[in-house]
């Protein structure tokens, strides 16, 4: 039979209980291979309950530096009987099955394609440990002793990095390593190293392993944000939890008083109500949330929209609708985002494609919701926010300072600047405002949610719904000149095909166009880290005969917007979609686009 080999590029996926405890050892098992040099991409695949059913943990190990998944199992760990069958089928022939074979089973149950390594974990926890608990923990870090000898991870960086972990409990360390070392000694005794190997690289450098969720909301605190008011909801709550945690170290005066507020509120309602009205009183907050939340945030959202007050919104996606899958990803909530409320509203979205954009679009957003007056969502989404990449240290510019938009301060006034709160008097349709206090006479800082004229008095006269409506349009139109600019990446010789995609698509795109390249399959690629689009987004359709939009939603969203923001032709935009809640993969790309390129026409101009 053929035995699959690779060095520093492969793929490990554990299948697991959830609730047994193997988080923590398939976490050890991804920090160990980065300590070793050798960069990972790791993704956690969680149910929506406390415990019982079905979990998978999933490291490509890739010396490349690919951040999307692959597409494929290499070394299935199978320790879940439920899924058994399933985890089976996604090894790759030659590839390899680890389990537990304290009891037998029937040949039946393998494959004849791929290698089978056994190790009765349960008998050798069963031996060592008498309390049921410990053999159950214990023997999740016995089969990473026994991985680490089959495929190469160095002992001595598993002790390092335990000690770090347990750093203020030294008794966990000795149990873990003695667990550990169970699983390694067996495996060195009985069976030999398989073909897919570690060796220890440079590969790594300085980055950080950290999720998106705990990246937005740092950057939320390097944006000057103070008020944070929240309702829990999957898979957003780690991101308050984070800016709380951030606050603490950050947003604390010496003598340990808070300089910030974080409120639970009752509902999602309440917090985004919460929110607006912090953000009237001249303070940048934020709430966090996922598309059930923005669901009832609507009449809220439509407030800021219309009455011009300042607000952000964190956006983490995921598998939609109602209830749906709350442990899954999607990009589903797009035009969610975009129109949300009712009436005529139009939102900016910032669309970030790992945790390093996380950082620097969640300080942006409170820059563009006061200069905009407006709110901005920032749209993460499950695969993001709550899972660790492997990312650059985030950089801070020491010398940046906040924008305020437009406000007028008291001296602005008493020198008789000219205010009125619904006035555009730059042309590009943002008003001057003014912050509650500012002036005892002069200047106001009322506002309406209601139909006014441009001195924010109550009208409905049509000349003073349209006047104010087409103002905020244009504003719209500034938007599109201060949102973060698409990324575009030409290919290598001239082409008439072009893909358009965003967020967390962006790891598994870049790679799938590397490899469609190399067989000859050119493409040029742009990625929209933004929304209201830039003209350059239209000019890049127009300069390709065919067009990709890649997605990961049913509905296509991202294509439904750049149709009808754009007013283009539906036949120049191709769908492909991915939307079973996994994250995509290259593989997946690669497939349904090269299936579909059009034929590559010789002629001298696309010679040139």
């Amino acid at each position: 039979m053929d035995k699959l080999s690779a060095i520093n590029d492969f793929v490990v996926k554990f299948a697991n209980v959830n609730g047994s405890g193997s988080a923590s050892a398939n976490g050890l098992f991804a920090k160990t291979i980065i300590r070793m040099g050798v960069p990972v991409s790791a993704r956690n695949i969680f149910p929506s309950n406390i415990q019982g059913l079905p979990t998978w943990y999933e490291v490509r190990v890739t010396e490349a530096g690919h951040l999307g998944r692959r597409g494929g199992v290499d070394l299935a760990v199978a320790l879940n009987p439920q899924t058994w069958d399933d985890d089976l089928q996604e090894i790759v022939p030659g590839g390899y099955l680890f389990y537990d074979s304290t009891k037998p089973m029937p040949p039946s149950k393998f494959r004849e394609d791929i290698n089978i390594i056994g190790v009765p974990l349960t008998a050798i926890c069963n031996e060592a440990y008498k309390v049921p608990r410990e053999r159950q923990l214990f023997k999740n870090i016995a089969y990473v002793g026994a991985l680490s000898y089959l495929i190469n991870i160095e002992p001595e960086v598993v002790e390092a990095v335990l000690k770090e972990t347990f750093a203020s409990k030294p008794k966990l360390i000795d149990a873990n390593l003695q667990a550990f070392n169970l699983g390694r000694d067996w495996a060195r005794e009985h069976l030999e190293p398989i073909g897919l190997q570690l060796r220890r690289a440079d590969a790594v450098g300085d980055r950080i392993f950290v999720e998106g969720n705990d990246a937005a909301a740092l950057g939320a605190v390097y944006g000057g944000a103070t008020v944070c008011a929240w309702y829990p909801i999957t898979p957003s709550t780690s991101l308050a939890e984070a800016f709380t945690a951030h606050c603490k170290k950050l947003r604390t005066s010496e003598d340990g008083k808070a300089k910030y507020a974080i409120v639970q509120g009752e509902d999602e309602i309440a917090s985004i109500g919460i929110v607006v009205g912090a953000g009237w009183n001249g303070a940048r907050s934020f709430t966090c949330t996922s598309g059930p939340g923005i669901s009832l945030m609507n009449e809220f959202i439509g407030l800021s929209y219309f009455a011009e007050i300042p607000a952000v919104i964190f956006d983490v996606q995921r598998g939609g609708p109602s209830t749906g899958m709350p442990t899954r990803t999607q990009q589903s909530d797009l035009l969610l985002a975009a129109y949300a409320s009712h009436g005529d509203t139009k939102h900016v979205m910032l669309l970030p494609a790992d945790p390093g954009e996380c950082f620097e679009m969640g300080a942006q957003a409170f820059d563009l919701a006061d200069r905009l007056q407006t709110t901005v969502f920032v749209m993460l989404d499950l695969d993001i926010g709550m899972q660790e990449w492997l990312v650059e240290p985030f950089k801070w510019d020491e010398k940046r300072t906040l924008d305020r938009g437009k406000v007028m301060s008291a001296e602005d006034l008493e020198a008789g600047a000219s205010f009125g709160r619904y006035t555009d008097l730059d042309g590009d349709g943002i008003p001057y405002r003014t912050y509650p206090g500012t002036h005892p006479e002069k200047g106001a800082f009322f506002t309406r949610g209601t139909s006014r004229n441009r001195m924010a008095g109550y009208s409905e006269k049509g000349v003073d719904y349209r006047d104010n409506m087409e103002r905020l349009l244009l504003k719209f139109g500034t938007a599109a000149k201060l949102v973060p600019a698409p990324v575009v990446r030409k290919a290598k010789k001239k082409t008439k095909t072009g893909v358009i995609y965003y967020g967390s698509t962006a790891p598994a795109m870049d790679e799938a166009l590397e490899t469609l390249e190399a067989r000859g399959q050119n493409i040029d690629a742009m990625r929209v880290r933004g929304f209201p689009f830039s003209d350059e987004v239209y000019d890049f359709i127009r300069a390709h005969e065919q067009v990709f939009v890649v997605e990961q939603n049913r509905d296509a969203q991202l294509r439904t917007l750049i149709m009808n923001e754009g007013e283009i032709d539906p036949k120049r935009l191709t769908k492909v979609l991915h939307f079973d809640g996994t994250p995509i993969t290259a593989r997946f790309l690669i497939e349904a686009i090269g299936q579909q390129l059009k034929p590559v026409k010789a002629s001298a101009e696309m010679a040139k």
